[in-house]
C-alpha cells in the first residue's frame, strides 16, 4: 500500500463542539489513522495517513465542514511523513 500523509488546520468555531471526536469517527469509518488535537490559537490540527483516496475523502469532509456542530471557516493542508506512521486515530 502506497500511504499518503497530511497534516491539516482546521480553522472556525472548531473547539469545545465535538469536532475531535466527529473527526476520529470519521477517521475510523474511512480507515485513515493519525490524530486530532485542539491548538492553543482555538484551531484543530489533524494527522491523516493512510491509502491516498481515503486520506483525501477525509479532507474533503473537513473542508466540508466537519460535524454539524461546528463551523469551518478555513481548512489548510501541507503534505506530510511522519517519522513513525501512526498506528490508530486519536484525539487528544
Amino acid at each position: 500500500m502506497t500511504a499518503a500523509g497530511f497534516k491539516i488546520w482546521v480553522h472556525g468555531k472548531v473547539q469545545g463542539v465535538g469536532f475531535r471526536y466527529s473527526t476520529q469517527q470519521q477517521a475510523s469509518q474511512l480507515g485513515v489513522l493519525g490524530y486530532a488535537r485542539n491548538l492553543d490559537d482555538g484551531s484543530v490540527e489533524v494527522l491523516a495517513w493512510g491509502e491516498p483516496e481515503k486520506v483525501e475523502a477525509l479532507i474533503a469532509w473537513l473542508k466540508a465542514g466537519g460535524p454539524r456542530s461546528a463551523r469551518v471557516d478555513k481548512v489548510f493542508t501541507e503534505p506530510h511523513q511522519p517519522a513513525e506512521p501512526p498506528r490508530r486515530f486519536t484525539t487528544g
